[in-house]
């Protein structure tokens, strides 16, 4: 049975074991781009399944066979910030996140399996509704990253989470450079937990259905079908000890000047050194001390911290300037607010974490 949702669609699947709850974003013109009226429309069904007895687990996938999530509406975010006068709180924008927000909380402590597939793009927003499924699945197709340093943004979505959780200096690197991830880098950083190839995508969901739906019964059909994909195909991996190095300093002016000086003899880390080096600088201190105030956080809390830092966001002038340059005018030439991060203080860094 399938229920009408905008960009969504939603139903419930028989199977073995009973019903088996079904969300396919469907926007794939946008690569599955997440809209408030998207979230609502997820949290609606969660929250419906949650206490439905003959829903035994959910699985989310996108529509079409480019992304699962290439992020959130960030054209809406900047048409919020530029109808809102100065110095007022674009509403429109402020429930977008929140909502965001409370659904990728919602996943992230689900009573029931979720399964991500997460074929083709996943990125911003959609790893955010991946990161806190219980079964995350990747294939030979999937690309992640978290790319906000491009628009004077900072990882949200429950990243200060994730990014903490990352081995060694990966989670920083990856928050400062927006650098690509493949399904071989996700399992290394814990963002997905099987590598499934795409063309398994039918035996595996008939496989599913055949379980008791529960935890242990999914988790062991997936790993029948997983690939070979090991951590050493990570180029996450291999690169460890360079990126370590480079993120050794604990001064951001020293840290971006280690980057200035790679040549491009490493043809994916100079891409990845790209983003840090075009991007947004107060991106880059965001980044550090999001990771940092969030080590000792709860879930709940790193959630209300990043509310917090997101509100702040769309009040000062670079996310709004990031998203004209990319997606609006398209002229790639972002004015930000500094032109290098010896301009910015701590007290700049602090006020973005300062409940408005």
């Amino acid at each position: 049975m399938s229920e009408p949702y905008q960009d969504l669609q939603v139903s419930t699947i028989d199977t073995g074991f009973g019903k088996l709850g079904q969300i396919v974003l469907d926007k794939p013109k946008a690569l599955n781009a997440i809209s408030t009226v998207m979230i609502e429309g997820m949290q609606q069904a969660l929250d419906k399944w949650r206490d439905d007895d003959t829903v035994k687990a959910v699985w989310i996938e996108g529509s079409g066979d480019k992304a699962f999530c290439a992020g959130g509406d960030v054209v809406m975010l900047y048409h919020s910030m530029q109808s809102t006068p100065a110095g007022k709180i674009p509403e429109q924008a402020v429930e977008f996140f929140t909502k965001e927000y409370h659904l990728d909380h919602t996943i992230h402590t689900y009573p029931k399996p979720v399964i991500v597939w997460g074929d083709g793009i996943v990125m911003g927003g959609g790893i955010g509704l991946m990161a806190g499924a219980s079964h995350r699945i990747v294939t030979e197709r999937s690309m992640l990253a978290m790319p906000e340093v491009t628009i004077g943004l900072y990882p949200d979505v429950g990243a200060s989470w994730f990014l903490n959780r990352m081995p060694a200096a990966c989670g920083e690197f990856l928050g400062m450079t927006g650098a690509r991830m493949s399904a071989a880098d996700a399992l290394f950083v814990k963002l997905a937990d099987y590598a499934v190839a795409s063309d398994h995508y039918t035996q595996l969901r008939e496989a599913i259905g055949n379980t008791d739906g529960g935890h242990d019964a999914i988790s062991t059909v997936i790993h029948q079908h997983r690939s070979d994909t090991s951590q050493q195909d990570s180029t996450l991996y291999t690169h460890l000890d360079r990126i370590n190095a480079l993120m050794a300093p604990t001064d951001m002016t020293a840290l971006v000047a280690g980057f200035e000086q790679l040549d491009d003899s490493d043809g994916w880390l100079y891409k990845a050194t790209k983003g840090l080096l075009r991007g947004c600088p107060m991106t880059l201190y965001l980044v550090r001390e999001q990771i940092k105030r969030a080590k000792h956080k709860s879930l709940s809390e790193v959630f209300a911290m990043e509310l917090i830092m997101s509100t702040q966001c769309v009040l000062h002038p670079d996310l709004a300037e990031g998203v004209r340059a990319l997606l609006i005018d398209k002229d790639n030439n972002p004015q930000w607010s500094v032109d290098s991060v010896a301009e910015i203080t701590p007290a700049m860094v602090d006020e973005f974490f300062q409940q408005p």
